[in-house]
């Protein structure tokens, strides 16, 4: 039960809050050596064991997830953990790797953490930082930062663990610099569901910055100039186009980039204002994919169905229109979820597993984050074993789990059950014993009555079939 804080006044008030920093830290500090016992626990090597299986089979390994001088942990070890934890597996691995620095490799920054002197995530982020440097540099940056951190903001004690880490290793730094220049490239952002909006982040050359940004004031002003074909382009428009912000319209002419075809005939026609150019949406070209989820019932909502589009995100059906409207479409067929499909074969057929991703969302592993379903890479496993001697129709909706390959490792290796419930519902047991139930809108936890339960409704089902025979 939550405290509560009717009753307080000003100087109660400032008394909790005081508490309430020091609580905070010593549930994070509890969570992070949790962490740190499981990686103890785990840090033999899974190969010594008598009939594991061999790496190259998929079989569990040592790996080193700190850096050097940590000790090496169980890889696949982490995934039950990240299941109690409520995290994806990569959130555990991390918190592990930066736990496993703090304690081997910061010992006098560790030990402000234990003593609640700081907050424990800017000590995280001082291990990440400093990950690269061999275990005798970081004793410099550990001195700097164990001196600073219970009395400095946040950003000034990174800012110094950055400045130490050069410090410590100044040509791997260059080195560093150099690499960086070669990871320029362009990326494009989830759509955020709230705003309408979706962000694209680019990395460049900066006199390539320089001509993007000349060339989009170019069509500013090609746009401004001709507020007819804005118009046309852009129905949704205000009626007073003075309501337009500059950085707004930047945003609508850099769409405009990806059209090099209407983008020659704007600056033709803001040239001669007696050009008319007609609105062409079905240019050659310009074909787009997409991969479009939506519900029978969206189509005829008055108020404007709700899509997920692959790699978007959730998108209003004339947000929709709007991102294919420039482009050549190709409709493919319909895939009917409610239809399933049972094969005499050890493979899935693409059927098969198009509609079992479609219905789950993606990985079915617990509190798994990989939802790309059509253009992700899964394996379809079994949850029910493919028996080679045993009946027909084993293959199919009815019992397929798309799993990540590190996902499917873990489940085939350590010891994970899992009962396939309905066609997009799973119930996964962890090897010490944690129950989970995983559908479409998340990951639940289970006790055990509930647990024994749906993992035994088929039999019971089957039972009262045998005992109330239908007439």
């Amino acid at each position: 039960m939550l405290p509560s804080t009717d009753r307080l006044d000003a100087a109660g008030v400032l008394a909790a809050s005081v508490a309430a920093v020091r609580s905070r830290r010593a549930a994070q500090v509890e969570d992070l050596l949790l962490v740190l016992a499981w990686a103890d626990l785990h840090g033999e090597d899974p190969q010594a064991a008598p009939g594991a299986a061999p790496v190259s089979s998929g079989g569990d390994r040592l790996v080193e997830l700190g850096g050097d001088g940590t000790p090496w942990v169980s890889e696949l070890s982490v995934h039950e953990l990240a299941i109690a934890r409520e995290t994806h597996s990569l959130a555990t691995r991390a918190t592990m790797a930066d736990v496993l620095d703090l304690r081997h490799r910061l010992p006098r920054t560790w030990a402000v953490v234990l003593e609640l002197g700081c907050e424990p995530w800017v000590a995280c982020s001082v291990a990440r930082k400093s990950r690269a440097l061999d275990r005798e540099q970081v004793a410099l940056v550990d001195a700097a930062v164990a001196d600073a951190i219970g009395g400095t903001t946040p950003g000034r004690v990174l800012s110094l663990a950055e400045a130490k880490v050069i410090e410590a290793d100044t040509p791997a730094h260059l080195a560093r610099l150099e690499a960086e220049r070669r990871r320029r490239g362009v990326w494009a952002g989830r759509t955020d569901v709230e705003a309408g909006n979706r962000t694209l982040v680019a990395r460049l050359e900066p006199s390539d910055v320089t001509w993007v940004d000349g060339t989009l004031e170019r069509v500013v002003d090609a746009l401004l100039a001709r507020p007819d074909i804005l118009r046309a382009h852009h129905p949704d428009l205000p009626a007073d186009l003075d309501d337009l912000t500059r950085q707004e319209l930047r945003a609508i002419a850099f769409g405009w980039l990806a059209r090099p075809d209407d983008l020659r005939e704007l600056f033709a026609a803001a040239a001669d204002p007696t050009v008319d150019v007609p609105r062409r949406p079905d240019r050659t070209g310009q074909r787009v994919v997409v991969h479009l989820h939506l519900h029978e019932s969206a189509l005829a909502t008055v108020a404007g169905g709700v899509a997920r589009a692959e790699s978007i995100g959730p998108l209003l059906l004339e947000q929709v229109t709007r991102l294919v409207g420039h482009a050549q479409v190709t409709v493919k067929p319909v895939l009917d979820l409610d239809e399933h499909v049972r094969v005499d074969a050890y493979e899935f057929p693409t059927a098969v597993s198009e509609r079992t991703r479609l219905r789950c969302g993606g990985d079915v592993f617990p509190h798994a984050t990989n939802t790309a379903t059509m253009s992700g890479r899964f394996d379809d496993d079994h949850p029910v074993p493919y028996d080679y001697g045993g009946p027909p129709g084993q293959t199919g909706d009815h019992n397929n789990a798309p799993l990540t390959r590190t996902h499917h490792r873990a489940k085939t290796h350590l010891g994970y059950l899992v009962t396939q419930v309905d066609d997009g519902t799973y119930l996964w047991t962890t090897p010490h014993g944690l129950a989970r139930l995983v559908d479409p809108t998340g990951t639940h936890a289970v006790d055990d009555d509930d647990a024994w339960r749906l993992a035994h409704q088929e039999d019971l089902h089957a039972a009262l079939d045998r005992l109330f025979p239908a007439a």
